[in-house]
């Protein structure tokens, strides 16, 4: 079953990646080998290298925002009665559920600039003048495809983290409050060092998938306006689909596989042996 579904794709991506494919070679089979040219244009490739950059930002700012908003709504549940902490648990957990390609369309009728209920809601309270084109503008636009990502998967941190505050003994906040320590101090030296390892985990995880993120541009911003929100899996999919350059597209998906090793590499390596110590 692995050789079938995982294998034998990854096997003839690679293989479309070191070939001239065209849609007749496809069928025929007939695609002359070139190497590590298709890879040499990509790399080359002003646009690539622009929303490569891209993607790392918004993978950044995604990891870090789901990472904070995932800590504080755990610590949340974490206060709230046993009874009502099943019931936010639920709530948290729906978010997850959503399918990525629905959540974006959601979004999108949110920040819609004509009747999306964020503008009318803001136009109510009367923060605004005019309804703001959030998806015209390429910095709210970027801004709407990290807020679309974040929502989603929050709940994964959220969750973890929830389940290893639960782990975490009670006597440590008792001895600190004894000892004087502030909320703060309990929190800095207590429950972030014993969140550590949930925190490794979450970042090799989620960093990876931020980078791979697809869907939520898609449907909320189709790459727009311009090329202001494409990220490389969408570059991936505009060249091997719209511009049906299957070769490059292929070698530009294994260059972003590449980057998303390096920092789990990364991470693994510096993460992992700075908890040792």
């Amino acid at each position: 079953i692995i050789l079938l579904f995982i294998a034998y794709p990854l096997g003839y991506a690679f293989y479309l990646s070191v070939h001239e494919v065209t849609l007749t070679s496809l069928r025929s089979g007939g695609a002359p080998f070139v190497g590590l040219q298709n890879y040499i244009t990509v790399l080359t490739d002003p646009l690539f290298l622009t929303t490569l950059w891209r993607t790392i930002l918004m993978a950044a700012i995604s990891v870090f925002l789901m990472l904070a908003s995932g800590l504080f709504v755990a610590i949340s549940m974490n206060k709230t009665n046993t009874r009502l902490s099943y019931v936010t648990r639920a709530l948290v957990l729906l978010p997850w559920a959503v399918p990525p390609v629905a959540n974006g369309l959601m979004w999108s009728f949110i920040f819609n600039s004509r009747d999306g209920s964020l503008n009318a809601t803001l136009y109510s309270l009367g923060l605004i003048d005019e309804f703001i084109r959030f998806l015209s503008s390429p910095v709210l636009a970027f801004a709407a495809v990290v807020v679309a990502y974040v929502w989603r998967v929050m709940p994964f941190s959220a969750l973890l983290y929830h389940a290893a505050l639960a782990g975490i003994p009670k006597d440590l906040y008792e001895a600190a409050q004894v000892d004087g320590a502030s909320a703060w101090k309990q929190f800095r030296y207590i429950t972030l060092p014993l969140l550590r390892p949930v925190t490794a985990v979450l970042l090799i995880l989620r960093t990876a998938f931020a980078i791979m993120i697809f869907d939520e541009v898609f449907a909320l911003t189709n790459g727009g306006p311009g090329d202001s929100t494409w990220t490389a899996a969408w570059y991936s999919y505009w060249t091997s689909f719209r511009l049906i350059q299957f070769d490059t597209g292929s070698a530009s998906a294994f260059v972003l596989a590449i980057v998303i090793g390096f920092f789990a590499w990364v991470y693994v390596k510096f993460i992992y042996q700075s908890m040792e110590t």
